[in-house]
């Protein structure tokens, strides 16, 4: 028997399974039928399933969450526990098994965690913005908070204790999703900038591979371990399943320059330079591939970049567009149009289905012609 979890919210108040939470299972003939259903207290807001444990854990509007045992049938939940987690409506819930550890973020700004067997706070720690984004480290106990700032957080948790390792800022806009490969060690955040970021965590170089594939905002993030390839998911309706067993290039840092780096022309700015040479300031560009500050003059061509993440045409300096080869512009990802604004993927590696939801109220299932 396979199973399917719909979890109805309050906006929808005319609907008749407001504020419950509802378990679904596929019957032979290839339908799902309602099996049972539990009515909350407040409208649903995230969850968590642990398949091995049954255990079911939800997150709520109300900043509580209630966690339940299901039957080996899965026509019975017995409500387990409830507990004050959050100020405000929880906004991602992950239950650890190994460490009975669940952890969550909510609207207050606070990352907790508590024990899965007591119900027991175990400790907190206050983001500089919403979190929006959650992973977790079982081998070094590190957890990953992604915030509507655009950082990432990188906390080391203890039983009763956390300590602040680190933080990341590399998007222009807010995290909205993060995926982490605990074979490579690397971790993926989804940006409404709508690019991508890997960071190289296990390889303690600080290296940040940039990728731009969407159109929009990035909305979720899941990574195929087996085949090394990242699938994302934006708000575009695209969905991008990028090829991580390439051998990537940093995107280099933007230079500053008064005048272009290629034909000395001065910047608008440049005022000193303008009256020397008797030349109207020009507007400054930046290559992409070698980061230089340059003009429009000389920077006319665009390439694809696709080692350095750009899957589309950018701006290049013309030394640059020289310099790179067909093999350089061979891409690393294949591109799909889902035909749905997606705000959540799963892959699921034993089928080799892709499954997207979409504010279209519409889940959608791939098969393994995507990867």
């Amino acid at each position: 028997i396979t199973m399917h979890f719909l979890m109805q919210l309050a906006d929808e108040s005319k609907s008749p399974w407001k504020e419950t939470v509802r378990v679904w299972l596929k019957r032979d003939s290839g339908q799902y039928w309602p099996s049972i259903y539990h009515a909350m207290p407040s409208p649903c807001s995230c969850m968590s399933f642990n398949p091995e444990t049954r255990r079911l854990s939800i997150g709520l509007d109300n900043g509580t969450i209630s966690e339940f045992i299901l039957s080996e049938d899965y026509n019975k939940m017995t409500l387990v526990k409830s507990y004050q987690a959050h100020q405000s409506r929880v906004i991602m819930i992950l239950f650890v098994l190994e460490m009975e550890w669940v952890l969550s973020t909510g609207q207050d700004k606070h990352f907790t965690w508590h024990c899965s067997e007591s119900g027991q706070r175990l400790g907190g720690y206050r983001t500089s913005a919403g979190a929006c984004g959650l992973q977790f480290d079982v081998e070094t106990r590190h957890v990953f908070v992604g915030d509507h700032s655009g950082q990432v957080t990188i906390l080391k948790l203890e039983q009763e204790s956390c300590s602040l390792v680190t933080t990341f800022k590399g998007h222009t806009g807010g995290v909205t999703a993060l995926c982490w490969d605990p074979i490579q060690r690397v971790l993926f955040s989804g940006s409404s900038d709508h690019s991508i970021i890997m960071w190289d965590i296990g390889g303690r170089k600080g290296t940040a591979i940039e990728l731009q594939g969407h159109n929009d905002k990035v909305q979720s993030l899941s990574y195929a371990h087996h085949t090394r390839q990242l699938i994302s998911c934006g708000a575009d309706g695209g969905i991008v399943v990028w090829n991580m067993d390439v051998e990537r290039q940093e995107t280099p840092e933007w230079l500053d320059s008064d005048s272009c780096q290629k034909c000395d022309q001065p910047f608008f700015w440049n005022f000193k330079q303008m009256w020397d040479s008797k030349k109207i300031g020009l507007r400054q560009h930046h290559c992409r591939k070698c980061g230089k500050a340059v003009c429009g003059k000389c920077s006319s061509k665009r390439s694809s970049i696709p080692l350095m993440g750009f899957e589309f045409e950018v701006r290049v300096c013309d030394s640059c567009h020289e310099s790179i080869t067909d093999e350089e512009r061979a891409p690393t990802a294949t591109f799909h149009d889902s035909k749905h604004n997606i705000v959540h993927v799963h892959f699921d590696a034993t089928r080799g289905w892709l499954l997207t939801s979409g504010t279209d109220k519409v889940i959608k299932v791939g098969g393994r012609r995507l990867l």
